[in-house]
């Protein structure tokens, strides 16, 4: 069920509209601009060997002058058993010893996925012990390969899942031990209240967190990324309020000690659920950093990321760098 089709439900739509037009209002303010915390995902041509020295030598000049701290390299995905088979990041450690000698204070993160069997028969399912159990062997398996740290992307997710949670418990105390960032990457919150136990009984699918299991998440974790992407948003002033108001919902959960990213549409698609014309990289900054001043304008630990490498244009390089430095 699409935003839009909840707001018709609920919201005369004019209203709805003006509601998100309005929150995309108003001046940033002064201080709303990159902290040298922000990351980008990378796809998987950078660990199985289509990435070359040249490759790495154009990405280093790309992100150079940027906030860019965190690369998110795909490894994965895991297997739906929770294991990786280290036939999937052949070129690992090249990746990182390239990164360390040439870009260095970046960190290059080890980017795990899987689709959870929620919504379907297949995927990684989380009640099994033995699945969680798994997944953490191949969290000690992927830092021992180098990466500094371990991103996870585990979709779709159910809002309030315990099992989820006693998971990233389990993982921080690896990386705690390691010294190494837990990151995940989360789901949007409910823009209404409820908003996903009303999706999940109109369509049988849930797409948002509420945001106090946001919270939760984001205690347990070292950096959480909402993915404010994907919206179904038909308009740019519409999208940019959205995430406007996903930056704040965000920030009024995370704790102070724990990196919060929203995610910038770094790709180009037309479908039921991403609108390029409305969801844009300026749309994203501005309404991340009219968030930002409205809600914590002075939050240290928050940035943003970009979504994704290998789809990005110049026009989302340039928008990035105009509006967030």
């Amino acid at each position: 069920m699409a935003l839009g089709l909840v707001l018709l439900v609920v919201l005369p739509p004019l209203a709805a509209w003006a509601a998100l037009r309005m929150n995309y209002a108003g001046d940033l303010q002064d201080g709303t601009k990159t902290r040298g915390k922000d990351a980008i995902w990378l796809g998987h041509a950078w660990v199985d060997g289509r990435k070359k020295d040249a490759d790495l030598a154009a990405f280093a000049a790309r992100v150079k002058g940027t906030g860019i701290r965190d690369l998110y390299v795909h490894a994965g995905p895991l297997e739906h058993d929770g294991t990786l088979p280290a036939s999937r990041y052949p070129w690992a450690r090249w990746l990182i010893d390239s990164v360390h000698r040439t870009m260095p204070g970046i960190r290059v993160q080890a980017w795990l996925g899987d689709v959870l069997a929620t919504e379907g028969p297949d995927g990684l399912v989380l009640e099994r012990a033995e699945s969680r159990a798994a997944v953490v062997r191949s969290t000690r398996q992927i830092l021992d390969a180098g990466f500094d740290g371990v991103h996870f992307d585990l979709e779709p997710l159910l809002s309030g899942d315990r099992h989820y949670l006693s998971l990233l418990d389990d993982l921080g105390e690896v990386t705690r031990a390691r010294k190494a960032p837990l990151s995940v990457a989360a789901h949007q919150i409910d823009p209404l209240p409820a908003a996903h136990a009303v999706n999940g009984a109109l369509s049988g699918s849930e797409k948002w967190w509420s945001q106090e299991f946001f919270g939760e998440v984001a205690r347990r974790v070292d950096q959480i990324a909402v993915m404010s992407y994907d919206t179904w948003m038909p308009l740019e002033g519409m999208y940019g309020g959205y995430v406007a108001q996903q930056t704040s919902l965000a920030l009024e959960v995370t704790p102070e000690d724990t990196d919060l990213l929203m995610g910038l549409p770094f790709f180009h698609e037309d479908d039921w659920g991403h609108h390029e014309s409305a969801e844009t990289v300026a749309a994203a900054v501005r309404g991340t950093r009219l968030g930002l001043g409205r809600t914590d304008r002075d939050r240290e630990r928050f940035g943003v990321a970009l979504y994704v490498d290998f789809a990005a244009k110049e026009e989302d390089w340039a928008a990035y760098r105009s509006g967030w430095h």
